[in-house]
């Protein structure tokens, strides 16, 4: 990663962390690999908890999280981890200081023990049932390999330039809480959001995959991504992500570099200050 000759690097530092949910490594890294205006260094958890705190801010101009901490699974269970409480604290004192963040795809299910995760992302996956915002709801839904189209809802935001409007995607999709009234929208499916059409992500957890025999769950929100603040920092989250068809879609590779350098922006920064 280092840059060549005597010339100044002036590519973005960017953190990338994983862990906590299994991935392909090579193909989704390769998006990273390809992009030559960032310099980009990973991080698994748990080991990665100890490079968040106010006093790392400045270390990445952006960090890409996409981690599942939190959660495990025991005998077709879930079993729930609260984070550490220094960890919590480091955490958002680094987002009152002002931190550039991505997160994708099932980084929204990291610690849904503690509801202000949920908050800082702007939406939850339960593996199991849980409360959120003082509503219970069902565990989330599923579903693998779903052919759909994306559409802009802001296409001219910083995020969203250059990317194709109804771009074509196969990919997972959630069936999820997504707290709307925080944040802005980006993007949207055209995939029907009832449980007739997703699985049951707690059958699944028994093994039971594609199954949603007595599982319901409310109309879930169309959308696919979006900006918001988390304390003093800008935060985009993308849905998509779930594997090489999406890592290799260059319409999607185009959304998370673009949404990269909206995290490092000055003007992004300016905002989160603004709005928070």
């Amino acid at each position: 990663m280092a840059p060549s000759g005597d010339a100044p690097d002036d590519r973005l530092r960017v953190l990338v962390v994983t862990a906590g949910h299994s991935f392909e490594a090579e193909p989704f890294f390769a998006m990273f690999d390809a992009d030559d205006r960032i310099s980009w260094e990973g991080a698994e958890q748990p080991q990665a908890m100890a490079l968040f705190g106010a006093d790392k801010v400045g270390s990445w101009d952006a960090i890409v999280m996409y981690d599942m901490p939190g959660i495990t699974f025991v005998d077709g269970e879930s079993v729930l981890i609260d984070p550490p409480e220094d960890f919590q604290r480091r955490f958002l004192a680094m987002l009152d200081a002002g931190q550039g963040f991505v997160f994708l795809h099932h980084a929204m299910s990291a610690w849904p023990s503690w509801p202000a995760y949920a908050d800082v992302i702007g939406a939850r996956f339960h593996y199991t049932p849980g409360e959120l915002h003082g509503r219970r709801w069902p565990d989330s839904g599923y579903h693998f390999d779903v052919t759909h189209h994306v559409w802009l809802t802001e296409p001219d935001h910083p995020i969203c330039r250059g990317v194709e409007d109804g771009f074509e995607l196969t990919d997972e999709l959630y069936m999820v809480p997504v707290l709307e009234d925080n944040l802005t929208p980006l993007l949207r499916t055209d995939a029907p959001m009832t449980s007739d059409h997703f699985y049951s992500a707690a059958l699944a957890i028994k093994k039971r995959y594609n199954d949603r025999c007595g599982w319901t769950h409310p109309p879930a929100s169309p959308l696919l991504g979006w900006v918001k603040t988390a304390g003093r920092s800008p935060v985009a989250y993308l849905q998509p992500g779930h594997g090489p068809t999406a890592y290799a879609n260059p319409n999607y590779r185009r959304l998370v570099a673009n949404a990269i350098r909206w995290a490092a922006s000055p003007a992004a920064h300016q905002w989160a200050r603004v709005a928070g």
